[in-house]
């Protein structure tokens, strides 16, 4: 029977509303302008480029020299070359890093909190499974979630970033499960789907779009009967 479920973070559960809106108000503090429209096209841009840029498979956080931190100062002075200004200062990147540790920056999607404490209802055990850095717990703790999850499983912290399987194994390994007793849901294909299964694990991909297996976290537990049926475990 299924005995656990692992949640993606970012797009899954949370999301952040004014990414764009935020690195445009705390840069024109430092003397940056910038759309918040231009902002949040960049945001995901740079992020894409650095993921590119770091060795495979590694967390792009635990592989900067300067830890997380470092990271996104380099991600901020790229963000800077892209529209051909100088480099922000160290308090544009301290700020902006401080700004986004913070739960009020993002905001859970309405789908997410019934459906946590549904599947706490049912006894099963529950983590996040994330490619993210340090700062996650305490968002979660700060968006009133965190008391749902046994554990947070974050790629700064083991050294891999999904689709990796060392992140899911390292998950599976908290749990105390085995991989076809825990089912993993997120909103990335790759990382997500293909990365959990890779170790043996069902996955559902949801897409808020209409392009996933799942649009809604409603339809959760609809697909995981329908999987584990196919599994061969609980009918």
């Amino acid at each position: 029977m299924l005995e656990a479920v692992t949640f993606d973070a970012t797009g899954t559960l949370l999301h952040c509303p004014r990414l764009g809106g935020i690195y445009s108000e705390v840069l024109a503090r430092h003397g940056v302008e910038v759309s918040a429209v231009r902002a949040g096209e960049l945001v995901h841009q740079v992020w894409t480029e650095l993921e590119c840029a770091a060795p495979p498979g590694r967390d792009r956080f635990a592989a900067h020299a300067g830890g997380p931190r470092g990271f996104w100062r380099r991600f901020l002075d790229r963000f800077c070359e892209h529209l051909g200004v100088p480099a922000a200062s160290r308090f544009a990147a301290a700020e902006l890093y401080d700004r986004f540790a913070r739960a009020e920056s993002w905001e859970l999607f309405t789908d997410a909190p019934p459906l946590l404490e549904s599947l706490r209802a049912d006894g099963l055990e529950l983590a996040v499974v994330a490619n993210w850095d340090p700062r996650l717990p305490g968002i979660l703790e700060g968006l009133g979630i965190a008391r749902h999850f046994d554990h947070v499983v974050v790629s700064s912290e083991v050294g891999y970033e999904k689709p990796h399987p060392g992140i899911f194994e390292s998950a599976l390994d908290l749990l105390g499960r085995e991989p076809d007793r825990v089912l993993h849901v997120g909103d990335d294909r790759r990382r997500d789907v293909e990365g959990a299964q890779g170790v043996g694990m069902c996955a559902v991909h949801l897409d808020r779009g209409g392009r996933g297996e799942i649009h809604s976290l409603k339809e959760l537990r609809g697909a995981a009967e329908r999987l584990w049926y196919v599994a061969g475990g609980a009918t």
